[in-house]
């Protein structure tokens, strides 16, 4: 094992380095580093590396296979796709809930290429095991692609659109009928936000009863959703969300659109995971700024969630008539995720999974008046390095008032000090037994 400085500039002296520490014999060489090692290179001076790199490889025999991990892991795969006369291979391992998902973007040795291929691997006792892909279900019915298995709202009052729809009153009852179907289209209806855990307990359990050739659909009749419930019903395998808003006519192109798709997104065998995945902070409300760094700290590097799409921060600097103290009273975060704190003249509030054209609607909700008139300006980071970086900005800042009281120092001659107030202390009377006039007691 070898330590590797953090620096661009020794990249330069890596084959001069591994020259001077190994003997000249074929070797396979492990090479790990943080994702932000590479975004720092211009395109041109890691092609020009690579080129070096791969005459020094081929004159020592030697295989060199790079490792690295981070934030940004995307972006950098992206990247690199670029690359492939300098790379003789470039893949992928993502966690997916329940199992590792291994994405070959391509892979070259003396006898071919192995390119655009995805395998299922599952991590025990210290080994990657490729799972066989599921087995599709067996169907109880055969012929029903063109049936349509719906809530009776979702057609705003209208009838049955011909003799293929089935309505249906509870979603239970719809539920239960859908639990037969195999390549029907099924279409649960969403009012409220607590309704989500058990429509998606509902959906998870069809999709994996039924396989992948049904379709479903969730219509959102009142604003409900979040970009993290949104992802828990897909993970669930729902085939299409509708929103709410959405008239009657472009809900109907919506089903056209879904018909003949098969669904090919893997879907967890454990609820519990996916709930985890999507609800990974029980924490609400204001919090000390500590806390409240560690928490978006927490959410941010959640490997579970999709990355620069966690959540968004923002700053909020009340009008010069109000104190942030004051303001905090009118802020009210109702979700699991949303988190509010002070720092100097600002309010600083973290929405998990909330997008960014959201930010408006997400604002209304969590205060009390309207927030352009009690904010003079904002600020907003959504993306997460942008947000990891104003954190470890705010953890080096002490409030303003913390500050102060720091830099007091107490006079040369202390003030006498001032008697202490006793405090009256309230004693219980229960009139019922107060004695009679007179008596001893």
């Amino acid at each position: 094992m070898f330590s590797f400085p953090g620096h661009p500039r020794a990249l330069a002296d890596f084959t001069q380095d591994l020259t001077r520490v190994l003997s000249p014999k074929p070797r396979m060489l492990l090479f790990y580093t943080a994702v932000e090692q590479w975004e720092k290179l211009p395109s041109r001076a890691l092609i020009n590396w690579l080129t070096h790199v791969n005459k020094w490889l081929a004159a020592q025999q030697s295989t060199l296979l790079i490792i690295t991990a981070g934030s940004g892991i995307n972006n950098l795969r992206n990247h690199l796709q670029t690359f492939y006369r300098h790379l003789e291979g470039l893949s992928h391992l993502e966690w997916q809930q329940d199992s590792f998902n291994y994405r070959i973007n391509w892979w070259m040795n003396v006898h071919g290429m192995f390119a655009d291929r995805e395998l299922r691997l599952e991590y025990h006792r210290d080994r990657l095991t490729h799972l066989n892909a599921e087995p599709q279900n067996t169907s109880l019915t055969s012929n029903d692609d063109t049936l349509f298995l719906a809530m009776q709202e979702v057609l705003e009052g209208a009838p049955p659109l011909s003799d293929q729809w089935q309505l249906y009153a509870e979603n239970g009852d719809l539920l239960s009928r859908a639990q037969q179907a195999s390549a029907a289209t099924v279409i649960f209806s969403l009012h409220r936000n607590d309704e989500i855990t058990a429509l998606a307990a509902a959906i998870h359990s069809l999709r994996r009863a039924r396989g992948a050739r049904l379709k479903i659909v969730v219509r959102e009749m009142q604003t409900s959703l979040r970009a993290s419930d949104e992802r828990l019903l897909m993970l669930c395998g729902v085939n299409a969300i509708v929103p709410f808003g959405a008239p009657l006519s472009r809900f109907l192109t919506l089903l056209e659109g879904v018909q003949g798709q098969i669904h090919s997104r893997h879907v967890p065998a454990e609820l519990e995971t996916l709930l985890k995945g999507s609800q990974p902070l029980q924490e609400k409300g204001y919090q000390p700024l500590d806390r409240f760094c560690n928490y978006v700290g927490l959410l941010i590097n959640n490997a579970l969630m999709p990355e620069n799409s966690k959540g968004l921060l923002v700053a909020l600097r009340p009008v010069p008539e109000l104190k942030p103290q004051q303001v905090l009273t009118l802020c009210k975060p109702r979700r699991f995720g949303d988190l509010v704190t002070v720092l100097d003249d600002r309010l600083y509030l973290f929405l998990s999974a909330c997008r960014y054209n959201d930010l408006d609607t997400a604002l209304k909700f969590i205060f009390s008046l309207p927030h352009d008139e009690i904010f003079s300006n904002r600020l907003v980071w959504y993306e997460d390095q942008q947000i990891l970086s104003e954190v470890r900005h705010m953890k080096t800042r002490l409030p303003s008032a913390w500050r102060d009281v720091a830099a007091m120092t107490l006079p040369e001659t202390p003030a006498p000090a001032a008697p202490a107030h006793v405090a009256q202390v309230p004693q219980a009377i229960n009139l019922a037994d107060t004695p009679a006039k007179g008596s001893s007691r």
